[in-house]
């Protein structure tokens, strides 16, 4: 039987499942016509047909029957008398249907045809790959950790493909063993040395754009927009949300009842805090939201060049400013503003104070600095704070926390 077993002869066959069937068969077709046009000069009068379902494959040789002595050409007619050799009953007019034997084409052939097509189904496979998560670019998807490397994760997604998550895609505090399952945003889909190349991100906004919407509803179903995330990754985030419909409290739908729908995606990033904010194209109000959670006194605002000066308490400035200057590096982000944050000395007690640099004969310079570096510059501004307020917000020991507050309360009781 002139057929041939494409799933056993063509192993490559079997890993093409995702490919549909019409296109396989184009490809098939297209792989034997070439073949034909080697042997025979023209696939004109050949038809190659393809059975998907068992993986066999026929070339039918279509001829039309002529006189002896008549042919012109031996691919589109045959003599009579060869004809009659096939079947005695054929009559000259006729069209002859003869299957060509896959082995007459020769060891060669067979091998070259067998090598285009491994590399015509693994391109197919690549483009549908590339198409796949091409489509997905911004969406989650979760891998499993195949392999840990210094600059990069190999995760493998359901079907096996190969999903890379680069460290710096990754969260700082983000620790990945093998065969841990994770989630990341396809951040963009590129070919590197003709083979395509899955970028995935955690630190994206996407990603947390795309958490929000999964845990709340209301952000799916388009009654809450959101407006903007910016994002120090595993530190915080700001994110501006608007509500469509007057009935929502749009901060309060996506933290949820006690927190239940922002605590989720906190945990996903690694304990990132997250500051949800009501948006407003009031620009004044914006930045005071975009500070969070300082409290500000008062500002001035200079739409032309984009700038902000904002006044606070002593007590609010280093909160406002934020850990490692993350949280009015985010608040310019998000507002689109420079924003400049100052002591507001028109609210300063009128009460007698001492500034800090006068005690430098009993507090080390370096916990003067890392006083002054939270907003206390004065010995009141230190003493408005509780012990625990004040080693919370800076890097000095409780120990020291109570000596410094026990020499400037010493001071204030000798007046």
């Amino acid at each position: 039987m002139a057929s041939i077993n494409l799933i056993e002869s063509f192993t490559e066959f079997k890993e093409a499942e995702n490919i549909d069937r019409p296109t396989l068969m184009k490809v098939l077709e297209d792989v034997f016509k070439t073949l034909l046009r080697k042997k025979y000069g023209s696939d004109e009068n050949f038809d190659v047909i393809v059975n998907t379902e068992k993986g066999d494959l026929e070339i039918l040789r279509r001829r039309m029957i002529v006189e002896d002595g008549t042919v012109e050409d031996d691919n589109a007619q045959i003599a009579y008398s060869e004809a009659i050799l096939v079947e005695p009953d054929y009559q000259v007019g006729e069209d002859l249907y003869e299957e060509v034997e896959i082995l007459d084409f020769g060891r060669r052939a067979i091998l070259a045809a067998k090598q285009t097509l491994t590399a015509r189904i693994g391109d197919l496979k690549k483009n549908i790959l590339v198409k796949k998560y091409g489509d997905r670019v911004g969406e989650i998807v979760t891998g499993e950790v195949y392999q840990v490397w210094k600059k990069e994760v190999l995760l493998l997604d359901d079907e096996g493909n190969e999903l890379i998550l680069p460290k710096s895609e990754q969260i700082p505090t983000d620790y990945f063993k093998k065969g841990e399952n994770v989630r990341a945003v396809v951040k963009k889909v590129e070919m590197k040395n003709n083979s395509p190349l899955i970028i995935l991100s955690r630190t994206h906004p996407s990603f947390l754009a795309k958490l929000l919407e999964i845990e709340v509803p209301e952000i799916f179903d388009g009654l809450i927009v959101i407006k903007k995330i910016v994002r120090e990754p595993g530190e915080r985030a700001k994110v501006a949300v608007e509500s469509y419909d007057d009935r929502i409290d749009p901060v309060g739908a996506c933290v949820g009842m006690k927190g239940s729908r922002i605590h989720g995606i906190v945990r996903e990033l690694r304990n990132e805090n997250i500051d949800i904010i009501n948006y407003t194209a009031n620009i004044q109000l914006l930045i005071q939201r975009a500070l969070t959670p300082a409290r500000i006194s008062r500002m001035d605002v200079d739409n032309e060049n984009k700038y902000a000066s904002v006044y606070l308490k002593p007590d609010q400035v280093s909160l406002a400013i934020g850990k490692k200057g993350v949280n009015i590096k985010l608040a310019c982000e998000l507002t689109g503003f420079e924003i400049d944050v100052f002591r507001d000395e028109e609210q300063e007690q009128t009460e007698f104070d001492i500034d800090l640099g006068e005690f430098a004969d009993e507090i080390e310079a370096w916990v003067i600095d890392e006083l002054k570096r939270i907003g206390c510059d004065t010995a009141r501004s230190v003493l408005d704070l509780t012990p625990e307020e004040l080693v919370r917000r800076s890097d000095l020991e409780e120990e020291t926390v109570h000596e410094v507050r026990r020499i400037l309360q010493e001071e204030f009781e000798k007046e």
